[in-house]
């Protein structure tokens, strides 16, 4: 699966944003996904994952209530709706495929180059 996240910019605290994710190769309804993100000097984490059917969403504490994950298999898009964005949600952020869904790194094979969202105070 080749992974293509889209989206990101600046944006002022307050601001919503939506990044996109766009699937191709192998059957993307194969797949749960998963969105990451990571700050300069910080370690990748977690932000939301949705089931391959999209019956199961999950989110990280810091993200529930502003965010939302979803995607649409018959356009092999997965979607991250951010709003309330803070000056902290800035970071790369990474789209990922994989058979287990989970909020860890190993859960996912494929991974996307990551698109960049800036939050300004």
């Amino acid at each position: 699966v080749q992974l293509q996240a889209s989206g990101g910019g600046l944006v002022q605290a307050g601001g919503s944003l939506r990044l996109s994710c766009a699937a191709s190769g192998r059957t993307f309804n194969n797949y749960n996904m998963g969105w990451f993100r990571q700050a300069p000097g910080k370690e990748r984490e977690f932000v939301a994952a949705i089931s391959w059917s999209g019956d199961n969403t999950y989110y990280a504490d810091s993200v529930k209530g502003r965010f939302t994950v979803s995607r649409d298999n018959a356009k092999n898009t997965v979607y991250l709706q951010m709003n309330s964005l803070k000056p902290e949600d800035t970071a790369v952020y990474y789209c990922a495929a994989g058979s287990i869904i989970g909020a860890s790194i190993s859960s996912y094979v494929y991974w996307g180059q990551g698109t960049l969202v800036t939050v300004s105070s």
